[in-house]
């Protein structure tokens, strides 16, 4: 049994390493939970006695496979209760993510189980982020980011790389959301910004848009 704040720090942890693919700084954990490098420390040292992540001087933090498994599990967690929230209680994709947040640190593993086989055992949740499995487990996706296509090519958006309010409510106006089929007509290779096409709607998105979308191409 972890508290919240372990737990909150051991998904932080596990994030970074994902991006970082290898040790994460105490400074990079330190911004990602918004507080000082000495409450880093502090708190990674505690995680370490309890054998769920190693701690090096000047080296880095990296999580132990008990550590990997406890983070996936809170992870998977938030993103089923963003499924409930979304399918079952009709929220909205841009309000779910404060509320998961609170609910990911139920402890019950039998609630957890009967929530996943009540929604079908969903594979994503509404960000198209992957759902671990119960044991820690993603399956591998392919996807690429909008900025990686080329002028002419198309695909289909599964994911957001950013899921804050704003972004997700800018993707609603412009009619943006899981499975919507996009298609590449310009890219201004100056800046990044590219020409878009949506349904019938044609646009303008900017370079950081096009970097905070995921896509399938065919």
């Amino acid at each position: 049994m972890y508290s919240l704040a372990e737990e909150n720090y051991l998904k932080a942890i596990y994030h970074l390493e994902s991006k970082n693919k290898g040790a994460v700084s105490t400074n990079a954990i330190a911004e990602a939970m918004d507080t000082k490098p000495s409450s880093v420390t502090d708190m990674v040292q505690k995680l370490a006695e309890k054998k769920v992540l190693s701690y090096i001087k000047y080296k880095g933090t990296s999580l132990t496979e008990k550590g990997k498994k406890t983070a996936a599990n809170v992870i998977r967690k938030h993103r089923l209760w963003e499924v409930f929230l979304v399918e079952k209680l009709n929220f909205h994709w841009d309000e779910v993510h404060d509320i998961a947040e609170q609910l990911e640190h139920i402890h019950s593993e039998e609630l957890i189980s009967r929530l996943d086989k009540f929604l079908g055992f969903p594979d994503f949740d509404p960000h198209g982020d992957p759902i671990p499995d119960k044991h820690g487990n993603i399956k591998p996706t392919e996807k690429k980011l909008l900025s990686e296509l080329h002028k002419n090519q198309k695909g289909v958006c599964v994911g957001v790389k950013e899921s804050n309010s704003e972004f997700l409510q800018y993707l609603d106006k412009k009619h943006i959301t899981i499975g919507t089929k996009i298609s590449v007509l310009g890219k201004e290779f100056f800046d990044g910004s590219m020409v878009i096409q949506v349904g019938r709607d044609q646009f303008f998105i900017s370079q950081k848009i096009a970097e905070n979308l995921y896509i399938q191409t065919n």
